[in-house]
């Protein structure tokens, strides 16, 4: 379809296509219809759906992706960073700070996991996989307390740690325990503005995408689903950071 025909909401010069496909996608993600850790629809359906040229929809992801709303993964697809952040009440400093160690966490675990799940995806063995599944369907079960998520969370990459086979990786994330975990220590669906169901949905989510990797032996997959599940909690965290200590 040509962008002559595109839809009346949609400008006919190319660059004001692009920038209200952008400010769409973009509407789409702050209002949670696209969600954080979600796959964007392809570039095909996109351009379907409003109208317009491949080069159009190109653009615009270009445009999410300079602002870091979205990130792109060759061979897998384009997901969303997360949502726009709406200011909630001013959070205290005990809880800044919490929030400024869990950062100082995640960037740690983003140098380490990410590779662990590559390694993990072409060393784990059959029963390593059966453990990671066992955590998987017990995080699933809403009798589980709050607490025990945590810990179930922890074991789950712990578990990948192991499966690369090298025990110093094991040993880092076993020293440090599920506080590497902020939902042990923050009121996580609180900050993302979630309510609780919606949030441990969407972390299962990204535990499965993770898991089913691993499980497929697909290196750069794996890399890419631990990449994202741990830059969405990072990059929301610091956006909170960020925000409160504006307001200060």
């Amino acid at each position: 379809m040509s962008d002559m025909s595109a839809l009346p909401k949609l400008r006919k010069k190319r660059r004001s296509l692009s920038q209200t496909l952008e400010a769409l996608l973009s509407e789409d993600i702050s209002a949670g219809r696209l969600r954080g850790g979600e796959q964007l629809p392809t570039e095909t359906a996109i351009m379907l759906e409003h109208g317009v040229s491949r080069t159009v929809v190109r653009e615009a992801m270009s445009r999410l992706q300079a602002c870091g709303v979205v990130e792109t993964r060759h061979g897998v697809g384009t997901f969303v960073r997360g949502s726009t952040l709406s200011l909630g009440p001013l959070l205290d400093p005990a809880t800044m700070d919490i929030i400024a160690d869990s950062l100082a966490i995640m960037e740690l675990r983003v140098g380490l996991e990410v590779e662990a799940a590559g390694l993990a995806a072409q060393r784990r063995t059959p029963d390593q996989l059966k453990e990671m599944r066992a955590l998987l369907d017990r995080l699933k079960h809403a009798e589980v307390l709050a607490d025990e998520l945590a810990v179930l969370d922890f074991q789950f990459h712990l578990k990948i740690a192991e499966a690369t086979g090298n025990p110093y990786i094991g040993d880092t994330l076993r020293n440090l325990g599920s506080v590497i975990v902020p939902r042990s220590r923050l009121d996580s669906a609180r900050l993302f503005h979630d309510d609780p169901l919606s949030y441990e949905q969407r972390i299962h989510d990204e535990h499965e995408r993770i898991y089913e990797a691993i499980q497929g032996q697909n290196v750069e997959n794996a890399r890419s689903a631990m990449r994202l599940h741990l830059d969405d909690s990072r990059v929301h965290l610091h956006q909170v950071h960020e925000q409160n200590q504006v307001r200060e």
